[in-house]
């Protein structure tokens, strides 16, 4: 091995380490001696981005920050999230000035304890969040927002996500009574370039407007979808991919009768696809795939319960055509339990993407959330912003049964930690009893580690009823990506690098 190669190596481990975005290989490592080389090291630094919450002026928005208690993470590190500001070019000297500094939303003092900020009204703009050192593995923030009245009145919650360059959000809708945006946020020094296909029942909608859209640096940028389509459509599945830079990405789905909630991007394209969490009350769930290949998706639609795998009568397929929206309106389909949604292949593996809108209640006491298909727990995960009787922790092991540890934290405002273990049966969710920190001040985070068994899928649901209208949101709880994978080296590359 030259001595260039072993440059790349170890500049590539340092930005592993860093990022957490990257699992590393040596060129010339195969095998079995390659998993043995690999060791699990906690990422240093990783950055979280939050969207503009809300446009109503009565909305209130609560912001959640929280960092596990890891081993190998230690020594010295800080996290902290603020606003978006936008840098510009002074036309004088062509120097960059940015916005005035504003004090953190929320910056959190120590691990294993939730720290909370607010905000009230419309003018709280997209916060940019980064955590270093201790504070960077596992990092969590979750915004969640309470607007009384109007158009999509409710609780909207999501989880902050890290930058990247392509989403998938099937669920979307440029009907007449809803307005979605799709909220752009970049935290780099540089302009983003960004793409949005908009795809309905008959394929691509035609768009003028939708390619070459410009996120500036540090800034956010809403985007209402029915400016950029003509025909309104009921269904539609949105794609964001990005020329240059990185952005976050979500979308804000608004309905002027049964209220609204953020729909986050699904899980990568695949056959198989969880959709985890139905809450045992949902009045209607709809399901909404896309198929972004050249070839249609034939699937089978099986609901895991707390006994096991059911078909649910009259829906136990969907066809998906390439390039094209689908969806299929399972009504009550939980009937009162615990449940969540299996795709698999009814033949050849397709590559899908899909989500749920799922509403809870009647007549004009209705609410709507989302859940899009996620990706298992593979070493933990958490949920922010949990209070003692208003949460609710689905997790379904869709194949083989598995062990979990589910712990409290600390309170925000005081309590003590609490660890609890549970065995999922193979193919099927349960809504456990999750605990609840002993002396409870304030709210607290759920974390959810695999102990044994097979692949887990969890989402937590959150619930508020005011004025009647059972309030809720549900955010899937993905692997937390705390660490990243790097190669042990067998001798100091640094010594090998000043040679």
């Amino acid at each position: 091995m030259n001595r260039t190669t072993l440059s790349l190596i170890a500049g590539a481990t340092a930005l592993a380490a860093v990022t957490g975005f990257a699992t590393l290989k040596t060129p010339d490592a195969s095998g079995d001696d390659t998993a043995k080389a690999a060791a699990r090291l906690p990422v240093e630094r990783t950055s979280l981005l939050c969207p503009q919450p809300s446009t109503s002026d009565i909305a209130d928005t609560a912001y959640t920050s929280f960092t596990p208690v890891a081993e190998g993470a230690s020594g010295s590190g800080k996290a902290e999230l603020q606003a978006a500001t936008e840098e510009s070019a002074d036309g004088a000297d062509g120097k960059k000035s940015e916005g005035k500094a504003t004090k953190p939303v929320v910056r959190p003092k120590e691990r294993g304890k939730p720290a909370t900020g607010d905000t009230s009204g419309a003018q709280t703009p997209a916060l940019i969040g980064t955590a270093e050192g201790k504070f960077a593995p596992g990092w969590t923030v979750q915004e969640t927002t309470d607007v009384a009245v109007g158009t999509g009145r409710g609780l909207l919650g999501t989880n902050c996500t890290a930058p990247d360059t392509e989403f998938w959000f099937p669920g979307a809708s440029t009907a007449d009574d809803r307005s979605d945006y799709v909220h752009l946020t970049n935290p780099d020094d540089s302009a983003a370039v960004v793409d949005i296909d908009l795809y309905g029942k008959d394929g691509k909608l035609k768009s003028t407007v939708a390619d070459g859209i410009t996120v500036q640096p540090h800034s956010g940028e809403p985007i209402l979808l029915n400016t950029l389509a003509g025909d309104p459509q009921t269904n539609l599945t949105v794609h964001v991919t990005v020329r240059s830079g990185r952005v976050g990405a979500a979308v804000q789905a608004l309905d002027d009768k049964i209220g609204g909630d953020w729909l986050a991007a699904s899980a990568d394209p695949a056959g198989t696809l969880i959709l985890p969490g139905i809450p045992k009350d949902a009045t209607s769930v709809r399901l909404v795939a896309f198929a972004p290949g050249d070839t249609d998706a034939d699937l089978k639609v099986r609901l895991a319960s707390p006994t096991g795998l059911i078909t649910p009568a009259g829906s136990e397929t969907l066809h998906v055509k390439a390039g094209m929206t689908s969806a299929v309106d399972l009504g009550d389909v939980t009937r009162g339990e615990a449940g969540s949604l299996v795709i698999t292949p009814s033949g050849s593996s397709v590559p899908v993407v899909a989500a749920l809108r799922v509403v809870r209640g009647k007549g004009d006491k209705q609410e709507t959330a989302f859940i899009p298909a996620t990706a298992p727990v593979s070493a933990r995960a958490t949920a922010a912003d949990n209070s003692a009787k208003g949460s609710t922790l689905a997790v379904t092991a869709p194949g083989e049964g598995a062990r979990i540890k589910v712990t409290a934290s600390a309170g925000s405002e005081g309590g003590t930690a609490v660890t609890k273990t549970f065995t999922i049966k193979g193919g099927t969710t349960q809504n456990v009893e999750a605990p609840v920190p002993s002396g409870l001040k304030g709210t607290y985070a759920l974390t959810v580690e695999p102990v044994s068994g097979g692949p887990v899928y969890a989402s937590r649901m959150l619930t508020a009823t005011e004025n009647g209208v059972p309030g809720f949101t549900v955010q899937t709880l993905p692997d937390d990506r705390g660490t990243v994978s790097v190669p042990e080296a067998e001798q100091d590359l640094s010594v090998l690098l000043k040679q």
